[in-house]
């Protein structure tokens, strides 16, 4: 009776939702309201009895609403993207954040509601909801535009410092003041659970999608794809993050791989149909009661929300060097709150340090200006060009100017070699440090988790110890090799620099020498401090430590060439990855004919049923060999793949596009289309 009782409470969801959503778009209204009032509807504060039975099971659902909403911002959203405006999504982000508390700060005080509600309530108003925007953008049409992808960037940041946020409170509640150590601890925690999964998934990732998609099956690529999303999701809360930051994660990694295309639309339907479930759910949550028990207060917020986002959010858009109506576009479509605010909110009932009363008002703010939302996305460009009207001409004329000048800083910013290779070195080792700290809390783990065939074979516990201690020190080794070797570039780098003004050549190679020891000597002092913290609490006992070093020492001597292999063909792999071309636009500057361009041309042909290349291979054709032309692309029931495998089969209805020479292609047409004759 339980899976019935479901399977009623499901129907229901879904009929409700989608006659309102019927309605909702026969008026041409945002469809993300239509199920959230359908939520109201169905919900249990909506008289004369409610239609939903078991409301926690209508919460799991939609928290899969939440995975698949994130993990399709992170398709559209690849980390080309992300590199490209970071600084504008923390400039943004941080000024947002800190302006907004303050403001929620000031609105609490304002209402006598003592000093933890209101640093709460500031908080909660914080940080903008992705689920909401995403799908208002995406109903709208407007994800691709340079707008949107500011806010996705500025959504990613905020859903990053929301995690440190929610430290910082915890702390705040148990001891009333911040502990900035445990602060520190929790950022360098996530920003170690970034690199790794994003290093590893893009070492990985691509490669199995690529092999998955050799066998021609949806069914195998969508489970393949969805289990990934799932199986980061779980990893992220198993290490006290939100699912959204996992599921975004594992699909920005996704977003490089040469099956992108597939995958959403392999994704597309499922998503609809969680997220649906996701907003009706926020529907269940709102009590008309409170709406009229705390009119005033959620009126205030809301107009605080509203207002104050659009010009934080503006502003620190503009600081960031765009234009005046890229920025208040980016502020608009930021004017709401959403689920971070709803943990927020939860966390202080945990906590008992907050009121039962922020709660309702966080959820019905939330509805508010969900509800406002697409209306502001929608009259931005109004909005916009009412105020390039009535501006005033000198300051519009003063704003244009310090956009150009922003841009052209962004732009022209240079500097010389030595300063970039130094830049490029530092990054590259903190980089394989963050991914040596993620060996071994991985190594504490297993280690914590008492491996219980361990004791089945009799194994002491100081040497399970010194076996997990020497496996991770022997799996980091290729990067502790990489850091030693760049390291020494860097030394040989600061010392060239530091010598070239002196004349004599024998004190300029002293010099040079000196300073070049100096940062190799200090440099792997502070990398094994480093390593000495991270295993503090699997180091083993002294007795046996100098024979695991020594064993290991061993082992790294044997096998230096190899550990410098495998890591100069996973740089190599990551860099294939990144310069992998994602769509037929960038086919110009990522293809190896990218030099004969200039003479080249691009059409596009449909294979008829009596071609004589239906149902060959690619390889099978040798169409290069034979015209000249290459084909670059393959469009197959709406889905494209660029730069398709030699071992591709092509198709009847199979449309190509054939990259060539006027006459190449005119053979290639020949050479593909049927004869009829």
């Amino acid at each position: 009776m339980h899976g019935v009782g479901f399977l009623q409470d499901l129907a229901v969801v879904m009929i409700v939702a989608g006659l309102v959503t019927i309605v909702f778009h026969r008026f041409k209204q945002p469809v993300v309201l239509g199920y959230i009032i359908a939520g109201v509807i169905i919900g249990p504060h909506t008289p004369p009895f409610p239609l939903i039975h078991d409301e926690e099971i209508i919460k799991t659902l939609a928290e899969l609403g939440v995975v698949f909403l994130m993990f399709s911002l992170g398709l559209e959203f690849s980390l080309r993207k992300l590199r490209q405006i970071g600084s504008t999504a923390l400039i943004a982000a941080g000024l947002e954040i800190l302006l907004m508390v303050w403001v929620g700060y000031e609105v609490g005080q304002l209402f006598g509601w003592g000093r933890m509600n209101s640093i709460f309530l500031g908080a909660m108003l914080s940080i903008s909801s992705t689920t909401i925007i995403v799908k208002a953008l995406g109903e709208l049409g407007k994800t691709k535009e340079r707008f949107a992808q500011l806010i996705f960037g500025i959504l990613i940041v905020e859903d990053i410092l929301a995690i440190i946020m929610i430290a910082l409170l915890s702390g705040i509640s148990v001891s009333g003041s911040l502990r900035t150590t445990e602060v520190i601890t929790t950022t360098i925690r996530l920003a170690v659970f970034l690199v790794v999964v994003l290093v590893v998934g893009l070492l990985t990732v691509p490669r199995l999608l690529g092999y998955v998609a050799k066998f021609k099956s949806n069914e195998m690529l969508l489970v393949t794809v969805l289990g990934l999303c799932f199986g980061v999701s779980l990893l992220a809360v198993k290490l006290g993050y939100s699912v959204a930051l996992g599921a975004f994660i594992i699909g920005a990694v996704i977003a490089e791989s040469r099956e992108i295309g597939r995958v959403e639309h392999l994704t597309e339907p499922v998503r609809d149909l969680f997220s649906a479930v996701f907003f009706v759910a926020i529907g269940l949550m709102i009590d008309p009661r409170v709406l009229t028990q705390y009119v005033w207060p959620i009126a205030l917020i809301t107009i605080a929300v509203v207002v104050g986002k659009v010009l934080t959010c503006s502003f620190g858009a503009f600081i960031a060097g765009n234009d005046r109506r890229t920025s208040l576009r980016v502020g608009m479509g930021l004017a709401q709150i959403g689920e971070f605010s709803f943990i927020i909110a939860s966390l202080g009932l945990t906590l008992k340090v907050t009121s039962e009363f922020l709660y309702p008002i966080a959820v019905t703010v939330s509805a508010v200006t969900t509800l406002l939302t697409p209306y502001l996305i929608k009259s931005s460009d109004a909005v916009v060009a009412w105020l390039e009207r009535h501006a005033p001409q000198s300051v519009g004329a003063s704003l244009d100017i310090y956009t150009r000048w922003a841009g052209q800083f962004g732009m022209n910013r240079s500097s010389p070699t030595a300063s970039k290779l130094a830049r490029k070195w530092c990054w590259q080792i903190a980089l394989n440090v963050m991914l040596v700290a993620g060996i071994f809390i991985a190594a504490v783990f297993v280690r914590e988790n008492d491996p219980r065939w361990f004791g089945r074979i009799g194994i002491p516990q100081r040497w399970v110890d010194a076996a997990i201690w020497a496996a991770a020190l022997v799996i980091s080794m290729p990067l502790l090799i990489a850091c030693y070797r760049k390291l020494q570039a860097l030394g040989m780098l600061f010392g060239e620099v530091a010598a070239q003004k002196v004349e004599e050549t024998s004190t300029r190679t002293t010099i040079a020498g000196i300073i070049a020891t100096s940062v190799l000597i200090s440099g792997t002092a502070a990398l094994g401090i480093v390593l000495l913290l991270l295993s503090a609490t699997i180091l083993p006992s002294w007795d046996i430590l100098f024979v695991v070093v020594l064993v290991v020492g061993v082992v790294t001597a044997l096998m230096w060439r190899g550990f410098v292999r495998i890591y100069s063909k996973a740089q190599l792999t990551l860099r294939e990855t990144f310069e992998q071309p994602p769509t037929l636009v960038d086919i110009e500057a990522k293809s190896p004919l990218a030099g004969l361009m200039e003479k080249s041309e691009l059409v596009s042909i449909t294979i008829p049923a009596n071609s004589p290349g239906a149902g060959r291979l690619i390889r099978e054709l040798r169409l290069r060999t034979e015209t000249g032309a290459s084909i670059v692309g393959i469009e197959r029931s709406g889905v494209t793949t660029v730069n398709p495998d030699p071992d591709e089969e092509l198709l009847a209805g199979d449309r190509l596009l054939l990259l060539g020479q006027r006459n190449q292609l005119d053979k290639a047409r020949r050479f593909l289309v049927a004869r009829n004759a």
